[in-house]
């Protein structure tokens, strides 16, 4: 017997809208996140309602609270607190919860996995005292820390979001350094069309500019070469700019040069997926719907929305979450057709603004080349070891065989093999110190993986 009609895998925005859309045409849902709350990374802040950098939450971030409102279903159960350890054939999920291990039969499965940062290898990096800008906001939302001189390197727009989140909190960088461009942002200029669809999102980042600019933060673009210096801790960022090196003395360094999906979950259900050249990472190949294309030895039936299928930010990742729960409600027969598209329609109309300036964002801001393998020898000490890895192809934890082993194609339109139904343990403990070396994809554009 099936105790749900529909296994949702993350709590975020995705997951959540998917739920409850999901709830509202009479379908059962297990919602699963490895937070003993919903939210995810996104949303992990609204729990805070006292805390004095709670004015720092942008306006994006308020939505959450009417998706974790919509979760209050009798059709919707939370299983907080969960790791999901294999997905097989037939949707029997086993799950850890509270040390124990649990099974759950469903009759679809929605991937909700989100993103995760890119890992920005430069040396120094492994010092201690450089944080990931995710991990700054985990300090920030969750415990109302952070360092007094602070360095933020990198580039894209949640660099300049942490620096607003740091001045509500009382905090002032040493100075922001950008590894943008002036030609990022002439290629960027190819996009003006959808600059007008995106119009509040680009209103929010000048806003933000201009608080740095009244707050006195430093901004310095066109980084390259860049170093942190210090012996077992970080003490000043080296760069050059337009000729000349600079140092600026530091006790922190926040990296951060754009997010990625996380693909260990749809890797290792044999899901296919295809490198994108504009967003430089892979993605599962879906349909309109969000169902995913299984290789011969992966499961069909499989959804997945949100970041997990692709960056999209938290609004449209909502809605996929909304347009997938609409199709599994059509395709068990909660919904015939016709109800289901016009359901879908005002969706759809949301979701092609919520898109409209993505591919502005990624030309404005690329990830920092030097980062990616290319430019920098992979057996340089100072990088670490995490530059040691294959060519192509990804290692999942646990050694998950397949993964983006196989590629095919041409023209950047590269399509991986995954390996199949996720077996138990097959993404080990789901810890967030898994080495980095075992979860990077890389392609034939720039090395892509995160934590």
């Amino acid at each position: 017997m099936h105790e749900a009609d529909l296994a949702v895998v993350g709590a975020g925005p995705a997951g959540m809208a998917a739920a409850g859309e999901a709830a509202q045409a009479g379908l059962r849902v297990a919602l699963f996140d490895a937070q003993t709350r919903p939210g995810g990374l996104v949303y992990r802040d609204i729990y805070h309602e006292e805390q004095e950098w709670e004015a720092a939450l942008d306006a994006a971030a308020l939505e959450g609270r009417s998706l974790i409102a919509g979760l209050d279903q009798p059709g919707i159960k939370l299983i907080g607190g969960a790791e999901v350890l294999s997905v097989e054939p037939g949707f029997r999920l086993t799950y850890r919860q509270d040390a124990v291990a649990r099974t759950l039969r469903a009759r679809r499965v929605l991937l909700a996995t989100g993103g995760h940062e890119r890992p920005m290898p430069v040396p120094g990096w492994t010092l201690s005292g450089v944080l990931t800008v995710g991990a700054g906001q985990i300090l920030l939302k969750e415990a109302g820390l952070l360092p007094r001189r602070a360095v933020l390197l990198g580039t894209g727009p949640l660099l300049y979001l942490f620096v607003v989140q740091m001045l509500h909190a009382g905090v002032t960088p040493t100075a922001l350094i950008d590894t943008q461009t002036r030609g990022d942002l002439a290629r960027a200029m190819c996009h003006l069309g959808g600059v007008f669809g995106g119009w509040p999102h680009l209103s929010e980042g000048w806003r933000m500019l201009r608080m740095l600019r009244r707050a006195g933060v430093p901004r310095i673009t066109a980084a390259h070469d860049v170093v942190i210096e210090g012996e077992e801790r970080a003490e000043a960022v080296r760069f050059q700019r337009r000729g000349a090196q600079h140092r600026l003395p530091c006790d922190a360094v926040f990296l951060h040069h754009g997010v990625e999906p996380n693909l260990q979950v749809s890797c290792a259900l044999g899901l296919a997926h295809r490198w994108m050249p504009r967003e430089h990472c892979f993605t599962p190949v879906c349909d309109i719907w969000g169902e995913a294309v299984a290789t011969e030895a992966g499961l069909a039936g499989v959804f997945v929305a949100g970041d997990g299928a692709g960056i999209v930010g938290a609004r449209a990742a909502g809605l996929q979450g909304r347009l997938a729960a609409l199709r599994v409600a059509e395709s068990l027969g909660r919904l015939d057709t016709g109800a289901r598209d016009a359901l879908a329609a005002p969706l759809r109309r949301q979701l092609r603004r919520a898109l409209a300036v993505r591919p502005f964002l990624g030309a404005a801001y690329p990830p920092f080349a030097e980062a990616c393998g290319h430019e920098r020898d992979a057996t340089d000490p100072a990088l670490g070891p995490a530059l040691s890895r294959p060519p192509l192809g990804m290692v999942l934890p646990g050694g998950v065989p397949g993964g983006l082993a196989e590629l095919a194609g041409s023209g950047g339109e590269a399509v991986a093999n995954g390996a199949g139904a996720l077996s138990p343990g097959a993404l080990g403990d789901g810890s967030p110190d898994a080495p980095e070396a075992e979860k990077i994809a890389t392609g034939p554009t720039c090395h892509a993986g995160g934590s």
